[in-house]
C-alpha cells in the first residue's frame, strides 16, 4: 500500500529516477531517442535540487511511497500562468504504472488545488502519449482545444491542453 507525502529534498534523487526512466519509457517512438538517450538521473537531479531548495517555490511536490518508504511515485502543482492551477508533471515507476498510485498522486494533488485555491487544473499532455491522455479522461480532464508545439532535436512535438473543474 503507498501513501503520498509531501516531497523532502532527501528524495530529489528518487524523484530524478522516476522522472528520467518514466520519460524513457512513456516517451520512446514519440520524442526523438537522441533526446531520451542523452537523459541522466544525475543531471536531472542537480536542476531539480536547484528548483526545489529556491525559497521562491510555488510549487507543490508531493510524492507517493510504498509501505518500505521508498519513493514510487511524485506529482508537481503550480499556479498556471493563464488562470487556477497547473499540474507540471505526473509519473510513477514505469513498473508500477497502472497500479492505481498516479491516481492516487492525482486525487492528492487535487486536493493540494483546492487547498489553494485553485478551482481548476490544466496539463499538457504529448498528443501522441494515449495512455498518459486516456489516463487523464478517465479522471475527468478535458482537452479543451489548445495545442502547443515544443522542440526536441529538431523535431516538433505536439501537446494537447486538458483541464479539469474541481
Amino acid at each position: 500500500m503507498s501513501t503520498v507525502r509531501a516531497m523532502t529534498e532527501a528524495d530529489v534523487a528518487a524523484v530524478s529516477e522516476i522522472r528520467v526512466t518514466g520519460w524513457q519509457a512513456a516517451y520512446a517512438g514519440i520524442l526523438p531517442q537522441s533526446y531520451l538517450d542523452r537523459m541522466t538521473v544525475e543531471a536531472d537531479a542537480h536542476q531539480r535540487r536547484q528548483y526545489f531548495t529556491k525559497p521562491d517555490k510555488a510549487a507543490i511536490d508531493l510524492v507517493a511511497v510504498d509501505a518500505r518508504g521508498s519513493v514510487v511515485g511524485w506529482v508537481c502543482l503550480g499556479p498556471s500562468p493563464t488562470a487556477g492551477g497547473e499540474l507540471y508533471a505526473l509519473y510513477v515507476q514505469p513498473s508500477l504504472t497502472g497500479s492505481g498510485i498516479g491516481a492516487m498522486l492525482l486525487r492528492a494533488v487535487h486536493t493540494a488545488a483546492l487547498a489553494r485555491g485553485f478551482g481548476s487544473v490544466l496539463l499538457w499532455v504529448l498528443t501522441d502519449n494515449a495512455g498518459a491522455r486516456r489516463f487523464y479522461e478517465r479522471a475527468g480532464y478535458v482537452a479543451d482545444g489548445a495545442v502547443q508545439a515544443d522542440d526536441y532535436d529538431g523535431v516538433s512535438i505536439t501537446e494537447v491542453r486538458y483541464l479539469i473543474t474541481l
